[in-house]
Parts: structure tokens; sequence; C-alpha cells
């Protein structure tokens, strides 16, 4: 049976695993479980399907979603690698023994930022990307409506912006859980936690993917949308009537991660994936994609679309701590409790 191209777009998007060729736990085959956007997943396995002969079963999901799935599954894993997404929810996975311990021949080769995310989880995963959190707006919906145009995070609580904002659920998106983790860290857990129900009043949604919000700010569904400034970018280029700012504030970042999954059915081919993922020319397949992050690979060239992060206002994040197991639970579960269900 074949999918059309706008079928096999809603199959990825809606979560489905599309089998690239053959049975998932035959000799010369592969699962991976991919965080990033569908338009990039796509190419990363056919090219690996290309170079290596192994036959990739994938499915696209959130960081969120990927994490909470390879949890349910580790008593008899289904998937073998799970490529990208924030880092968090991997540092969390690797704290709770989910993910396999595996140091790559390419380690020597990456950035700092990308080896210090695999020294930090004990070996368990490691950095392929980086990128900071923001916020765009639709700039013909500003000038229609007649609304102050945001420079921080603290001009999206101006109440002529109700409804107006909108931003994914932490629970499922790795990036709105950056930007959580972010305000408790430029704020003070008191104040962070003030700023998000205020904030609350002013959203129209909260998303399941994390990059949604830029894709709605691209189509005028909202004014504004908090996500990576890299997602923001990718619709901009694409034509979008946006503008995206980096907080005056100052602003978190992610390191998109890559992990093997412990008890991997295919674990020879999930290093194999493992150390190609890591080369330059794996990773230049991001920006014909669209997909304009900093590559760990120190070889591999920036795309110059890429935001700038020597520019951005970026904190000292903590990964280690926010990343932790615990920390996430509490969190999300205060988040949970005094925001998501409050009343507008």
């Amino acid at each position: 049976m074949f999918l059309t191209r706008r079928a096999l777009g809603v199959a990825f998007s809606a979560g489905f695993s599309i089998v690239l060729a053959g049975p998932v736990a035959a000799q010369g085959q592969l699962t991976v479980y991919c965080s990033v956007q569908e338009e990039w997943c796509r190419p990363m396995m056919a090219a690996f399907e290309k170079e290596t002969g192994i036959k990739v079963s994938m499915t696209r999901k959130s960081s969120g979603e990927t994490y909470a799935q390879v949890k349910a599954e580790s008593a008899n894993p289904r998937g073998d690698v799970w490529w990208g997404g924030t880092g968090d929810p991997h540092m969390q996975a690797a704290e709770e023994g989910l993910t396999e311990e595996y140091k790559s021949p390419k380690l020597t080769e990456l950035n700092d930022w990308a080896v210090r995310q695999w020294e930090g989880s004990k070996g368990r995963t490691v950095g392929i990307y980086s990128g900071a959190l923001g916020f765009a707006y639709n700039t013909k919906l500003i000038a229609e409506k007649k609304l102050p145009e945001p420079k921080c995070w603290a001009d999206l609580l101006d109440p002529k912006l109700k409804d107006e904002v909108q931003v994914a659920d932490p629970n499922s998106s790795g990036t709105s859980y950056t930007m959580l983790a972010t305000m408790v860290q430029i704020m003070g857990e008191q104040k962070a936690f003030e700023y998000l129900k205020a904030l609350h009043k002013n959203i129209n949604q909260y998303t399941k993917s994390g990059a949604a919000p830029a894709k709605a700010t691209s189509l005028g569904e909202t004014t504004v949308g908090i996500a990576f400034l890299h997602d923001h970018v990718m619709m901009i280029v694409d034509g979008a009537p946006m503008k995206a700012v980096a907080p005056c504030e100052g602003t978190g970042y992610e390191i998109g991660s890559m992990s093997i999954i412990k008890g991997a059915k295919n674990m020879d081919n999930a290093k194999k994936f493992y150390d190609w993922a890591l080369t330059p020319a794996a990773q230049a397949l991001a920006a014909p994609a669209k997909s304009f992050q900093v590559p760990s690979n120190k070889a591999t060239p920036i795309p110059p679309q890429a935001p700038k992060l020597a520019d951005i206002k970026l904190i000292n994040f903590d990964f280690a701590k926010y990343g932790s197991s615990d920390e996430r639970k509490r969190l999300l579960a205060k988040w949970d409790a005094e925001v998501k269900n409050l009343p507008k």
C-alpha cells in the first residue's frame, strides 16, 4: 500500500510508526524514536538507510511523549535509539536507568556543551544540537490589533494580549519544560510561578508539541508563540510575517540530545546510528530541512540562518538540576496544580 505525501505527513505528525522496511526485530533493522520535526526526521532516516543498508522504523513524537513511551516500554523495549528533542527528559531517562551507557569514538569531535551533557548523564545521553528559547509575534496581527511589539518576557503579561499567546504544555513538551525551568532560574521559584499564573490569562492554548506555537503564529492563529528561536526562524525563512525575539531579561536554551534505549533489541545497529548521527555529514542534513539549530560536531557548518547564541543573553542553565527526575516531577506537578487549570 502506498501513502500519499499528505497522508504520510499526517501519519508522522500524529505520532504513528512508519515502517520504512521490514520487521523491527529482524537482523539489519533499527527502530528510532524521533523528537525533532518530521521534516528533519525523514531525511535523517533515509540517509542512514542509504548509507548502511539498515532498514529503519521511525516514530515521531515530542520529547515528553517519547520519554513517557520509553518509560512505559522499559520492561520490553520496542525502540533502539531516541534521537533529538530537549535534553532534560533525556537526562531524566538516564537517571532512571532507561538508557544505555555508550562512549562514541566521535565524542572528541564535539563541542564542550555536548560532551558535558554526556558526562552529566554518566555516558547515557549526548548533545547533538543547541538552541535558545524565545518567542515570536505575527507582525500583521500586531499591526492590525494595534498592539505593542513585545521585547521581554514581562511584555507577554500585557492585558491587551489576553488570549493572544500560545505555548506548549510542559508535561508533553520539552520546549515548554525548558521555559518553566528558565523562569525559575531567572526569577526564583515563587516569582516564576506568579509570572506563569499571570501569563495563563493570556494563553489561548497549551499545545502538545513545543514547535506548534511557532506554526500557529506563522498562520495567524495566534499573535504570539513561545518556542525555540530556531522553530520561529524556520517559519520566517518560509516567508511567514513574523519577528523572532530573544527576551530582554535573558533566556534558557536546550541541548538537544540522543540516547540509546536500555535493552535495545538492535544494539549494534543503534551504536552505528549513534556514531553516524554525530558526524558532520549527518548533522548537515538539518539545514536543508530548515532546522536551524547549532550542531554539536565542531566541523559541521552552522547554518547562516541559525540564531547566533553569542548575541543572545543566555542564562547559566543548570541542566543537571532541572534534568533530574525528582526536580522535573516536582515542577511539573506544581505547574499542573497551580497554573494549568486556573480559570481565565
